[in-house]
């Protein structure tokens, strides 16, 4: 893979992450609308950069060819 189509890969997941958390937030403002808890958590919300593998750590590692498991 060339560092132009890891690049766009990487791009792609921060686009996933977000579009979650879009929609996190999206919910959480819903409910407190409604006058209830919020589902997500700051926790919940800081996973996402593990879920999507977009630390920092992760994304040098895979750009060196380190980390193997993204894909």
């Amino acid at each position: 893979m060339t560092d132009n189509e890891k690049a766009a890969y990487i791009n792609s997941q921060v686009a996933c992450a977000m579009i979650k958390a879009m929609g996190m937030q999206a919910t959480n403002q819903q409910r407190v609308f409604e006058g209830v808890s919020i589902d997500y958590s700051m926790a919940d919300f800081a996973n996402l950069e593990l879920e999507y593998q977009i630390g920092c750590n992760d994304v040098i590692g895979y750009l060196r060819g380190k980390n193997h498991d993204i894909l």
